[in-house]
């Protein structure tokens, strides 16, 4: 939209000042000129109408050339800081801020799955996130990314201007080949089918099955943001009770028996949100039932890299007969990049290539390039051994710290990055005191397809040791088990 021309000057030498040329050596030139400019603009020194210099007069007077001056103008344009008015120059743009600053909206939120999702979102710092999903950005490692990406576009890009498999790149599949087998699980490429991230992958898989009024069995606490995916395709997400050796089976019989569900979706290994892994006596039971009941198991297996012991899996013991294997390098790579997969049986991952294709067509392949290059490296292998070991160092004094606080832990992890603690009252509660505080907290009756209240907490030790989380907890326990200070 354009603005009224109120100060139609050009900007003059004292408001610009000089262009710092020295420093950020890792910023081109652009980059360092576009920097510049945006912080003149967001600290109002370039107000909403200024024009600024013309483009030969830039640069002119900076020493630089012309096609930079254009690059950077151009990208502020791109960004919203800048306007083209054709014959006249470039403009500072009025700019709304597109949220509200923290504190700005009176209204308590809503504390459902939508607001947690929104939450894990937003621009807080790690540390200020015990209740979020990913580990921190500094605990991953960038350069093996950047390393990918060069190998990958090294040779030119051409071979990414198409649409790429339906059932995904092909070397990463005869990867994951390799990688599977090391778990004992055998599947051959055609029987994977690449997805973006385990997200997609259940909810392809969800299309295949479900049908509405269909219920879907889940774990209870368990993954809650499926229980909305299945919701909005009319299916009944129904809870089956999370020990700490495995689901209750009494009741997954019962819920069996009642509901005869076309699918049940299930953690094995380092469960979200508890830590715990399955028993080989309880992988037995469950397979013995799934096929006694007619049912397709989904095994979510997303944090099993980060189990560096013999664990036991469904699929390997059923070799994807009636189970149906996914995984993702989004928690231990990058999440950005939204790289998983499916492993089930041929005629099986056929159809789900056809239920991507008509929902996505294909999957990003520069992405999936970029996870074979580092599988392939061999790099992968050191990097899990890393965030195994900072993992395991990080462990055990967070949750020392947090079981002084008041907290029960459900079960000592096994692994991975989260701990399920009781806090003896309300969550629901303290999340929104935690919220008001600017700390993300992740209550329990988000992790429950009943939604109904409960006392649990989902914390992720990589992120629960700041001072201020540590202080709200120690006041926000130290009163009646009611809430009430």
């Amino acid at each position: 939209m354009a603005i009224p021309d109120r100060s139609a000057g050009v900007v003059e030498e004292p408001l610009l000042g000089g262009l710092p040329l020295a420093g950020e050596s890792d910023a081109t030139l652009v980059e360092r000129i576009v920097g510049w400019l945006r912080r003149r603009m967001d600290e109002r020194l370039l107000r909403p109408g200024n024009r600024l210099p013309s483009i030969r007069q830039f640069a002119d007077r900076y020493g630089v050339s012309r096609f930079t001056v254009v690059e950077a103008y151009e990208r502020l344009v791109a960004q919203g800081y800048l306007e083209s008015r054709r014959g006249s120059g470039f403009y500072v743009r009025e700019r709304r801020a597109l949220t509200a600053p923290p504190g700005a909206d009176p209204t308590p939120p809503t504390l459902d799955v939508v607001w947690l999702v929104r939450a894990m979102f937003q621009d807080l710092p790690p540390e200020r996130m015990p209740g979020s999903g990913l580990l921190p950005p500094d605990w991953l490692d960038s350069t093996l990314i950047g390393r990918g990406v060069r190998a990958v576009t090294r040779g030119g890009a051409a071979p990414l201007l198409g649409y790429g498999e339906p059932q995904g790149y092909l070397p990463l599949r005869g990867q994951l080949q390799v990688k599977l087998a090391e778990i004992e699980i055998a599947a051959a490429p055609e029987q994977l089918v690449l997805t973006a991230g385990v997200t997609q992958a259940i909810d392809i898989i969800a299309r295949q099955f479900l049908r509405p009024g269909d219920a879907v069995l889940v774990d209870d606490p368990g993954w809650f943001l499926m229980f909305g995916m299945f919701a909005a395709l009319g299916a009944r997400p129904v809870g089956v009770p999370r020990l700490a050796d495995g689901p209750d089976l009494a009741v997954l019989e019962q819920l069996l028996q009642e509901h005869r569900p076309p699918l049940y979706v299930t953690t094995s290994v380092l469960h979200n949100p508890t830590g715990a892994s399955l028993t080989a006596a309880k992988a037995f039971q469950v397979l013995r039932l799934a096929e006694q009941y007619g049912v397709t198991v989904v095994e979510d297996d997303i944090y099993a890299d980060f189990c560096g012991m013999p664990a036991m899996r469904l699929a390997a013991l059923d070799q994807l007969h009636r189970v149906i294997y996914v995984g993702s390098f989004s928690k231990t790579v990058a999440a950005n990049l939204r790289v998983g997969f499916i492993a089930c049986e041929r005629e099986l991952a056929r159809a789900l290539a056809d239920r991507k294709l008509l929902a996505a067509l294909t999957t990003p392949e520069l992405g999936e390039r970029v996870i074979h290059q580092i599988l392939a490296e061999g790099h992968y292998r050191k990097h899990l051994e890393r965030l195994r070991a900072r993992l395991a160092a990080q462990r055990e004094p967070v949750l020392a710290q947090l079981e002084r606080l008041g907290l029960r832990v459900f079960t000592d992890p096994q692994g991975g990055m989260f701990a399920w603690m009781d806090a003896g009252r309300d969550s629901n509660v303290l999340a929104a005191r935690a919220y008001e505080q600017r700390l993300l907290l992740a209550p329990g009756s988000l992790f429950s397809p009943s939604q109904l209240p409960s006392s649990w907490l989902r914390f992720n030790l990589a992120s629960s040791s700041h001072p201020d989380l540590l202080r709200f907890l120690e006041l926000a326990l130290d009163h009646d088990p009611g809430g009430q200070p």
